[in-house]
């Protein structure tokens, strides 16, 4: 006789009922405890339920390739899990063959791509399903298969690390056209000419009273973006300024954007490095450096083309020796915020920009924040809620596999980042961080680049050690240039936005999602930026 059954559970999940057919009066009633049990709990109960039958899908298959046993999918668990709950030995349901065939090196075994080996996993299954191998045909298919993919893949980003490369270290054709247009303009038009600033403003270069930012870049679009956030978000930009440090070849052009398009009442400064008296060679030990600096690494890192033709190196290494050919890396705008106590001897204090940042708020506050005889202030990398970009310490940086390193520092101290930086240079005349600097360049060199990744806050990191103030993660939101995952909101919500990495918001391959908050500082209409067809999107 069949008796059907019915199961109540109460809404609380405090008791479950089981009633029997019609015709019993009785009941069983269990119940499942005084602890109330949560939704959550039952979810992840389902969710462990669920695991366990792909589990016994894996071990079942296992069972049928092997070929030895043939049972059911309850029954095949049973006998796998039945003698560990009973406290007996369970011998390996793996076939040996398998861990054989894997372990084997590549070129250990015959592995040739062909028609034959299969393109993806679907095709493998399907492969299996259908002949039903032994256990050594099913490790060396496998095996084809995942080697061919990761070829594939390692090829792939390759490529795209290089494709990267070319488009982040070339000059795009409408910024070289912006350069060319107001160069031209520079020699025709006497208001492309001004001074900057005006004679009656230079006594504000050197007063203590205005809020003094500095930016050095040879990128005119990039400068203008950075100038016009600032003093649009500014609450007194008549107290701003703001000293343009830039190249010689791209002096007149920069002066050009600055003389048509004044940001008043902020006072803007444009001059070259050729305007510095005492950057010369004999002076600035930085020049030699670079200078030896660029022999070491043509010869220790190669062309592109040899790079990527290496068939040995993991791509994240073959990124970075593509990242060393990048100009900007043996550029004196790269290391000239080293130099600020010498560019500007009468300030006390400054704010240093980098020109892929993007001020979205007033930056007086700066002002007001107590340094406690601290040199830098800075934003620290190595705590919030974003693990891959505020996740960086020391051993980020610095090899610790080098002696040297590993003498005087600490893998695990938090590192901090350049590109919104306060500078105390009262305080900073007072130390050898310069010298510092100096000092562990020469000895980079003499260790073959071997004493850090590239790029100059490994040095900065070295010569500032001892002398930074962390100041709130609100004033710097990093890692909008190399990753995509940065909403919207987050990142409106900071003060400054920081486009570091290769995806630059002036570039194709920046991330579209996040450029609006770069071009939204950007005339369209204004003629140069028409007639070199550099648009919003």
């Amino acid at each position: 006789m069949k008796h059907s059954m019915q199961l109540l559970i109460s809404p609380s999940l405090r008791h479950v009922t089981v009633l029997p057919a019609k015709g019993f009066k009785e009941f069983m009633k269990v119940k499942v405890g005084s602890r109330r049990l949560s939704y959550l709990m039952v979810f992840y109960s389902l969710l462990l339920f669920t695991f366990l039958l792909r589990f016994v899908f894996v071990l079942t298959a296992v069972d049928t390739i092997d070929g030895e046993r043939k049972c059911s999918t309850l029954g095949c668990l049973g006998r796998k899990i039945g003698p560990r709950i009973l406290g007996r030995q369970l011998e390996s349901t793996v076939p040996e063959v398998i861990y054989q065939v894997l372990e084997e090196p590549p070129d250990q075994i015959e592995i040739e791509e062909g028609p034959d080996t299969p393109q993806s996993l679907e095709e493998f299954m399907e492969e299996m399903k259908d002949t039903n191998p032994d256990a050594e045909t099913f490790a060396v298919k496998l095996k084809a298969m995942v080697t061919l993919l990761e070829q594939r893949t390692r090829t792939a980003k390759i490529q795209e690390y290089l494709y990267r490369h070319v488009a982040s270290s070339g000059i795009p054709k409408q910024l070289h056209c912006l350069d060319l247009k107001l160069a031209h303009e520079h020699s025709i038009n006497a208001n492309a000419r001004l001074q900057l600033p005006s004679a009656e403003l230079v006594p504000a270069l050197v007063d203590n009273s205005y809020f003094h930012f500095v930016l050095a870049s040879d990128n005119i679009l990039a400068a203008s973006v950075v100038a016009s956030s600032l003093v649009q978000n500014s609450f007194r930009p008549e107290k701003v300024v703001l000293h343009i440090i830039t190249d010689s070849k791209t002096f007149s052009p920069m002066q050009a954007w600055f003389s048509l398009h004044p940001l008043t009442p902020a006072i803007i400064e444009v001059k070259g490095l050729n305007h510095f008296d005492w950057l010369t060679k004999g002076k600035v030990p930085v020049l030699e450096v670079m200078e030896k600096d660029q022999k070491a690494r043509s010869q220790f890192r190669g062309g592109s083309s040899a790079i990527v033709a290496n068939t040995t190196e993991k791509p994240h290494v073959i990124a970075a020796k593509l990242q060393a050919l990048s100009p900007k890396y043996n550029s004196l705008m790269n290391h000239i915020r080293i130099y600020l106590p010498e560019l500007f001897p009468s300030l006390d204090k400054v704010v240093f920009l980098d020109d892929d940042i993007v001020v979205q708020t007033d930056l007086s506050s700066l002002w007001d924040i107590d340094m406690n005889g601290k040199v830098n202030g800075a934003v620290e990398t190595c705590r919030g809620e974003d693990k891959f970009v505020m996740a960086k310490r020391f051993k980020s940086y610095l090899n610790f596999s080098h002696p040297l390193i590993l003498k005087n520092f600490d893998p695990n101290e938090c590192a901090w980042a350049y590109g919104m930086n306060i500078f105390d240079l009262e305080a900073w005349r007072e130390t050898n961080i310069s010298e510092a600097y100096h000092y562990w360049l020469e000895q980079n060199l003499k260790s073959d680049l071997s004493l850090w990744q590239l790029g100059t806050l490994p040095p900065g990191l070295i010569a500032f050690h001892g002398h930074v103030h962390a100041i709130d993660p609100f004033w710097h939101m990093l890692g909008l240039g190399y990753q995509d995952n940065t909403s919207i909101t987050d990142a409106q919500s900071a003060g400054v936005i920081h486009f570091n990495g290769r995806a630059k918001p002036w570039l194709d391959i920046g991330f579209p999602q996040l450029r609006s908050l770069w071009t939204k500082y950007v005339n369209f209409s204004d003629k140069f930026i028409k007639t070199c067809h550099i648009r919003e999107t």
